[in-house]
């Protein structure tokens, strides 16, 4: 079974549907938290409205993902608050969340939604150490390289992918056995400049298209890359 016995390794079990919310949230935050509100996307996922400095992601219509496969291992670098791997884990039995800086509201969010998540608690890069920044919070810390991850996962057919310029520090070969990619893409300030090396391995090795933001765009943000290795799919 994918994923190794690592201390970093946040597991979750899901509870009986109908006591779910009630549970986590009185686990979570006692008897104040009964009143604590719950938004609910027009899919019915279920996120817990948790005070914080940073943005909580709860939908993401930009990403295409209606082909993973049961049995794929779905990796999901920079997880946020758990929009993505959250609604993965309806079509894949074997779903990693790497999250560094909001893993703990991803992981009260996973368990809200009764979702079968592994969550991960590293961020990606070279392995130098690195402060990793969302908003108004951060956190001083040894970066990991893809390889690495796909190490403690046990492998990695689909990934997502949006770590605010930590995609270009991505060795091209560590995409050797990935078939899908949805990756969003930065450019400086954000990050720094796109490495060409990644995007000469992804023109030769993959179909893929590329959605570009219009200029009133984020400052930062290119666009969003869709990927099927070989010719599996044309966008």
């Amino acid at each position: 079974m994918p994923g190794p016995d690592n201390p970093f390794i946040r597991n979750n079990v899901a509870e009986s549907e109908n006591s779910l919310s009630d549970n986590v949230i009185k686990k979570e935050f006692g008897e104040s938290g009964q009143s604590l509100p719950i938004t609910s996307t027009r899919d019915n996922i279920r996120f817990l409205n948790v005070p914080s400095g940073y943005r909580q992601i709860y939908e993401v219509p930009e990403y295409r993902f209606s082909d993973i496969r049961k049995d794929d291992i779905v990796v999901d670098i920079g997880a946020n608050v758990g929009a993505f791997c959250i609604r993965a884990a309806y079509y894949s039995d074997f779903v990693f969340a790497v999250e560094p800086l909001t893993h703990e509201v991803l992981q009260k969010n996973i368990r809200l939604n009764g979702a079968s998540v592994t969550v991960l608690d590293y961020a990606l890069g070279d392995g130098n150490v690195e402060s990793i920044s969302w908003d108004g919070i951060s956190r001083h810390m040894k970066t990991v390289s893809l390889k690495t991850i796909i190490g403690m996962t046990g492998g990695c057919d689909f990934l997502k992918c949006d770590c605010e310029g930590g995609e270009w520090l991505i060795d091209p070969q560590d995409l050797e056995t990935i078939r899908r990619i949805e990756m969003e893409l930065h450019l400086p300030p954000v990050s720094g400049p796109p490495n060409p090396r990644f995007l000469d391995y992804i023109s030769r090795n993959y179909n893929f298209q590329i959605d570009y933001m219009p200029s009133q765009s984020p400052l930062g943000l290119l666009g969003y890359l869709h990927a099927t290795r070989g010719s599996g799919s044309s966008w």
